[in-house]
């Protein structure tokens, strides 16, 4: 628990330092995803057809596949996956609807692409609803009430 207190404490650190605004970086988002998650496992069951569940990329070579609002898998390939930041929808391979850790795929559909599949490494099951209060602690990290800051004075600050 104190791991993922420190992954929470760092991203929402760097989250505030960028100037950017509220979005998280793909690396970001995969390690706060990682930080919810739990350990490996071989396989999982698809409840629902293939290529009809909800997913979340997260970069060229992960992704999120969720089954509910509060159950999901963490998805990290073996290899970077081509299009898979830009593809319109997926496929995952699986034998009667069990996904195995280094035996099946996601195939990212794309229109007038190869839609090769990128063999999936590991599997680890996501706490979404802890990864969902992350999430919310990070946003309200990012707000500063005016009313409790400081007035400015116009004095320099050290």
């Amino acid at each position: 628990m104190k791991l993922r207190t420190l992954v929470l404490a760092a991203l929402a650190v760097t989250v505030a330092a960028c100037s950017t605004g509220p979005t998280l970086s793909a690396p970001e988002r995969l390690d706060l995803y990682r930080a919810h998650s739990g350990a490996p496992v071989m396989s999982f069951r698809l409840d629902r057809p293939t290529g009809m569940q909800q997913w979340t990329p997260l970069g060229d070579q992960a992704l999120a596949v969720w089954s509910g609002a509060n159950r999901g898998h963490l998805l990290e390939l073996r290899n970077r996956c081509p299009g898979m930041l830009s593809a319109g929808g997926i496929s995952i391979t699986n034998s009667l609807g069990n996904v195995t850790a280094r035996m099946d795929s996601v195939v990212p559909r794309m229109v007038g692409a190869s839609n090769r599949g990128c063999r999936i490494d590991t599997i680890r099951p996501i706490d979404g609803r802890s990864l969902r209060d992350a999430k919310r602690e990070i946003r309200e990290a990012q707000l500063v009430d005016r009313s409790t800051a400081p007035p400015d004075d116009g004095t320099p600050q050290p």
